[in-house]
């Protein structure tokens, strides 16, 4: 018998069974999409993640002021330069540089693991752009200049003080990698030189404070985009700040070498 005659009761009976098999279909369908399109946005957060945490600090001048040897001084060498508070000079030295307190934590990374172990040695200039060692009236002074260890989760962190911004430069902090505190401390070889850039509005904000009158001036004749190091980009180099003036600032920046 065809099926063309089977009566309503039939004919409806059938258009059920379609129904039920079309919307079984499209389930599946919608199922396998999902499955897909999660699957993707795996893959994609795990590249992102992966290229974040092997893209390198970038390679920058030590400047004219770096006190490692390269340029004149070596205090490397120098009993008492590891250090957490940095605020203070050291050995036959000891003026204390003044400013507001900002604490410096850096997370050192390579390959994608903390890189326990490994050393930095940082430096700055002080509240009126000078830098220990070098800078008229502070040359016998050497504050403002440590070393640290990167603990097993590759942190190290410095007590200081907000650096000025001093003619033709953006505010900055330098500091170079060490594989091991021996290194470090000898002088040895470096892993990777490069600087850290403040953040504009904090940087406005301390400015506006005693004893920092000359950043006011200094700051508003450059910018990141003008910066003769940070022109390129500050990606990777742009610290977190938080705080205040009162109780003074953190500055967070995590170094992939």
């Amino acid at each position: 018998m065809d099926n063309h005659d089977r009566g309503l009761a039939y004919d409806l009976k059938t258009l059920l069974n379609r129904r039920r098999a079309l919307f079984l279909l499209g389930g599946a369908s919608l199922t396998a999409l999902a499955a897909c399109s999660s699957a993707e946005t795996t893959a994609t957060a795990t590249t992102t993640t992966v290229k974040a945490c092997t893209d390198k600090i970038p390679e920058e001048t030590a400047g004219p002021y770096p006190g490692d040897g390269s340029n004149g001084p070596d205090i490397l060498t120098t009993s008492g330069i590891v250090r957490g508070d940095i605020r203070s000079s050291f050995g036959s030295a000891s003026a204390v540089a003044q400013g507001i307190p900002l604490t410096i934590k850096l997370n050192l990374q390579k390959d994608c693991a903390a890189y326990a172990g490994a050393a930095i040695y940082l430096w700055h200039c002080d509240m009126d752009g000078k830098y220990s060692m070098y800078s008229q009236g502070v040359t016998t002074e050497n504050y403002l200049r440590g070393v640290q260890e990167a603990d097993a989760n590759g942190a190290v962190t410095f007590q200081s003080i907000f650096p000025a911004a001093y003619s033709g430069r953006w505010p900055h902090i330098h500091f170079e990698v060490y594989p091991d505190l021996a290194q470090a401390t000898s002088a040895g070889t470096k892993s990777v030189t490069s600087q850290l850039a403040l953040p504009e509005d904090v940087c406005k904000t301390v400015y506006a404070t005693s004893g920092y009158e000359t950043s006011v001036r200094n700051m508003s004749q450059t910018s990141l985009a003008r910066d003769m190091v940070f022109r390129d980009g500050t990606e990777h180099q742009l610290a977190t700040v938080t705080g205040d003036v009162n109780s003074g600032y953190t500055a967070t920046l995590t170094v992939a070498v």
